[in-house]
């Protein structure tokens, strides 16, 4: 395997080290903007919900992601129930 990135994809930098290379890896820091930065996260159905869906849905099926529902966006979005509390003083 000679690269596990696709060009132009966003990382933590943190987020490198779980995927193995047998070639060094250059990089660059960048910051990111509203759009970008609400895409390049851990859940692709958050991802899918805000922009670019049919590209996010279209990686996440190829590289056999799974999304494990872990927060309210996601649980919106595919109308499940998220446990919230709320502190009311009547």
């Amino acid at each position: 395997m000679a690269n596990v990135f696709s060009p132009g994809e966003l990382i933590e930098l943190l987020g490198r080290t779980g995927r193995a290379l047998e070639e060094g890896s250059c990089y660059r820091a960048i910051l990111l903007g509203i759009t970008k930065a609400s895409l390049n996260t851990q859940s692709f159905i958050s991802e899918a919900s805000f922009q670019e869906t049919a590209r996010v849905l279209a990686k996440a099926a190829l590289r056999g992601r799974i999304d494990w529902l872990k927060g309210l966006k996601e649980n919106v979005v595919l109308g499940g129930w998220y446990p919230l509390v709320l502190d009311s003083k009547d």
